[in-house]
């Protein structure tokens, strides 16, 4: 199995195209598009899985800077994704208040 990123997507695109963009060129298992969680837009990157990895390289070699949707589309093997530590300063859960006394207002002059 191939996993293929493909960035600099049109936000017009939908994963059909992105799957028939790349059936050209072999089996395609999975076409997914990355969408923010909030809105459902698209966040202009996706994914392509390939069983075939002889047909994936075809595919990367030929689609890398193809227009799709009016776009060059930036295509390569996807990296595995980097584990990512805890952030700092915790989750913060909401707090009423704001948090305020950091802004610049509120500040001495250095003289």
């Amino acid at each position: 199995m191939t996993n293929i990123y493909v960035g600099n997507l049109s936000f017009r695109t939908t994963e059909m195209d992105l799957e028939a963009a790349f059936a050209a060129y072999g089996a395609v298992d999975k076409a997914t598009i990355v969408k923010e969680r909030e809105t459902g837009r698209s966040r202009g990157f996706g994914f392509v899985e390939m069983p075939n990895a002889e047909e994936a390289q075809r595919a990367i070699a030929s689609m890398n800077g193809k227009d799709l949707g009016g776009r060059a589309l930036q295509v390569n093997e996807a990296r595995p994704r980097e584990e990512r530590g805890p952030r700092p300063g915790g989750g913060g859960g909401g707090r009423p208040g704001g948090g305020g006394g950091y802004g610049r207002e509120r500040r001495e002059p250095r003289w």
